[in-house]
């Protein structure tokens, strides 16, 4: 029963959540009536990216059980801002590390496959952060049919459990979301620059999608990445993705998570060719510097001419958090032939310009001007890395809108950067 997990949970426990869909919804359900009931004190669920609203989240039980997230969704932006939660910056790959460092005797909570015939579960569409912790931590698992049974670093024996329970609950689908023009112009940019044999890693949204679906043309490419996505799978069908090229994990498929549609899901249900490795593992940019031609595409909010990148927050506002981005900009830049892709439109939805000459005050600096390599809009490629502030700046307003253009001059020319 889910009702058995309170066991486990004393005043002051740390619980550990995976992110999305490794998260146990009835389970979370027991803790949070557990709350609203008086029976649970000073309890903390970290976790990053949450998808589904819960009453704690919105700070119902003040100090009872309280989230502290480590990347903000949808869900959470809203309760981080009404100041109902707490956010932890902090790199993808540093996550483990930093919630161990916080906890004394953790209890993890988390969604899995069944036990197969062997006992073992697997934490099915989940590695993260949570699989580090098995052998290291007290774990309760929330088993479901709909969970498919994936491989590399995230299973578990039924001995290693302190209990867990059986429900049916669907998982939340992430469509992918359609490319338009502009994303699909951008993706030309950067599909050129991608060699055959290349190990690629690249985030969910719109302009990954358009780059996954330009790649039909290339061959043996290999997949390192921490989000898996429906995109994965046609170049996989499609023969494009083989891995053979890959220095690491050869002919293997590795991330860290997934999350997409149930095709998405059968894809991954009992594949051998796809294997799920801790983030602290597959972020790790000395791993990811390992491979050769290694290629890194990832999307920002704003850059300014220095090359900083604001990827995670709006106007001085929080938006998300750092996630991945910085880890596979240093991985790219340690690997032979390795390139760091930033992209994005050159304008906001309200028509203001995404290249600025400062980033605006407030606005945390996601991918630094040390590590940036290259910028990339709907109007072309802007090269920075090893280039001059003056380079810098000419190749940036270069890639702005047109309309654009001439105030971004006279800003660099005001600012002595032209």
């Amino acid at each position: 029963m889910a009702d058995d997990v309170l066991a486990h949970i004393a005043p002051g426990t740390q619980i550990v959540v995976p992110l999305a869909n490794g998260e146990p919804t009835a389970v979370l359900d027991v803790i949070d009536a557990a709350a609203a009931a008086g029976e649970i004190e000073g309890v903390r669920v970290h976790q990053m990216h949450a998808i589904h609203e819960r009453p704690y989240l919105a700070g119902a039980y003040d100090d009872r059980l309280r989230h502290v997230s480590y990347f903000l969704s949808h869900v959470t932006r809203p309760h981080f801002n009404s100041g109902n939660l707490d956010l932890v910056p902090a790199h993808f790959s540093e996550v483990y590390r930093i919630m161990r460092g916080r906890m004394d005797d953790p209890l993890v909570v988390a969604a899995a496959s069944p036990p197969d015939q062997h006992g073992y579960f697997s934490l099915g569409v989940s590695s993260d952060y949570t699989s580090s912790f098995i052998g290291r931590a007290r774990f309760f698992l929330e088993a479901t049919e709909t969970m498919p049974r994936t491989f590399g670093r995230n299973q578990l024996h039924v001995s290693q459990v302190v209990g867990w329970c059986r429900t049916d609950r669907p998982l939340v689908m992430i469509p992918p979301r359609e490319p338009n023009e502009l994303d699909r112009t951008i993706a030309g940019h950067v599909v050129e620059r991608i060699p055959n044999r290349a190990t690629i890693q690249t985030g969910i949204g719109a302009i990954p999608n358009a780059i996954m679906a330009a790649l039909h043309d290339h061959h043996d490419l290999g997949i390192h990445t921490e989000l898996l996505s429906d995109g994965v799978v046609d170049l996989v069908e499609a023969g494009v993705v083989n891995g053979i090229g890959k220095v690491l994990n050869r002919t293997k498929t590795v991330g860290t998570f997934a999350l997409g549609t149930e095709r998405l899901h059968r894809f991954l249900h009992e594949n051998t060719a796809v294997e799920l490795w801790p983030v602290r593992y597959v972020n790790d940019p000395s791993i990811i510097g390992r491979e050769r031609n290694f290629v890194s595409i990832n999307a920002t909010l704003s850059v300014d001419f220095l090359g900083q990148c604001a990827s995670e927050t709006i106007g001085g506002s929080y938006y998300s958090s750092a996630g991945g981005q910085n880890d596979f900009a240093r991985g790219a830049m340690n690997s032979e032939g390795g390139q760091g892709f930033v992209v994005l439109h050159s304008l906001t939805g309200h028509g203001h310009s995404r290249i600025v000459p400062r980033l605006a005050s407030g606005d945390a600096v996601t991918t630094p001007k040390n590590t940036v390599d290259k910028v990339v809009t709907e109007w072309g490629v802007a090269e920075l890395r090893g280039r001059s502030i003056r380079e810098r700046t000419k190749a940036l307003i270069a890639v702005a809108h047109p309309d654009q253009r001439e105030q971004l001059i006279s800003a660099a020319k005001s600012m002595a950067y032209l």
